[in-house]
């Protein structure tokens, strides 16, 4: 099992945030990340909204960072550590712009960058950016295969829907080949298709942990689907988290501060098929120095062990 690092203070969603994290500032985020990099955690995550409709700040608050800036920044900070979205909104920007950031990112950090795709589900915030929202899941299909003909191909062509180009030059490409791992994030039949065409790994969102394997089947039964591995990333804090950010208060969400019930809860997500997990804050952490020492616990009592 891979231990990931949620980047603290890059979202106020009320079901999984706490309040310390608010007081960070961007060096103290900065300085975090390298710390939980020297301590060997495997990658760093953050999700991504651009803009935030007032009926949903209460619940999804609208503190955000722009997925790519901020993993150019901690990319900056540390240098083992992977780099990535979690999610970032695909439709939502254009693809050729997405392919760039996304092979720079890589390229400048020397192949650390994973994306982490959703196709998003606040309608509102489709509306203020202009884009369609009940296109979305066609958009996507199509914005993943033209970013990878451009970080594949010495002279890229498209011909879609929504994207062309041709007669183009596209560099740097991504460091790693053939392209860097993209995964997808969500829960419906066409996430699942995707990821089965084109993904390296899956992370759900509200499928119910029980299902996991044979969602992993349905992948895994599709037309497109290579044989190529298909890696599982899922944090328990997610089953607190609903479908629009309410608060479920479920019970196994939470973290603890017993180093059996966290082997537990990892071994029963390993039977699952996860093979990537966070090991979520246990409630009453009071700043970063408590935070740190979080991190160092986790990097000594529960990663040897996993």
């Amino acid at each position: 099992m891979r231990i990931n690092v949620g980047v603290p203070n890059s979202m106020h969603v009320a079901a999984m945030t706490q309040p310390w994290e608010h007081a960070l500032t961007g060096p103290d985020v900065g300085e975090l990340m390298s710390i939980a990099d020297r301590l060997g955690f495997n990658k760093c995550m953050l999700g991504e909204h651009f803009i935030i409709p007032d009926e949903h700040v209460g619940l999804s608050g609208d503190h955000y960072f722009h997925v790519a800036v901020a993993l150019g920044f901690i990319g900056g900070r540390t240098e083992r550590m992977r780099l990535s979205s979690s999610v970032t909104i695909l439709p939502l920007q254009n693809p050729v712009v997405q392919a760039k950031a996304w092979s720079t990112l890589d390229w400048l950090s020397g192949g650390r960058a994973t994306a982490l795709f959703g196709v998003g589900w606040l309608e509102g915030e489709f509306d203020i950016l202009g884009v369609p929202f009940h296109s979305r899941g066609r958009m996507a299909d199509e914005y993943v295969a033209a970013m990878i003909e451009l970080w594949t191909k010495d002279r890229p062509e498209f011909d879609g829907e929504f994207v062309k180009f041709s007669g183009v030059g596209f560099a740097p490409k991504p460091v790693q080949r053939p392209y860097l791992p993209v995964w997808f994030g969500g829960d419906a039949q066409g996430v699942l298709r995707r990821g089965a065409k084109f993904g390296n790994g899956w992370s759900p969102f509200r499928t119910p942990p029980e299902k996991f394997p044979e969602c992993i089947d349905f992948i895994k039964s599709q037309p497109d689907y290579d044989g190529r591995p298909i890696d599982i990333f899922f944090a328990l804090e997610m089953l607190n988290v609903g479908a629009h950010h309410e608060v479920l208060d479920d019970p196994r969400a939470p973290g603890s501060r017993s180093v059996q019930q966290i082997l537990d809860q990892i071994g029963w997500l390993k039977e699952l098929g996860v093979n990537e997990t966070i090991v979520p804050l246990p409630p009453g952490i009071t700043g970063k120095q408590d935070y740190v020492e979080r991190l160092q616990w986790v990097a000594e009592e529960i990663m040897p062990r996993v």
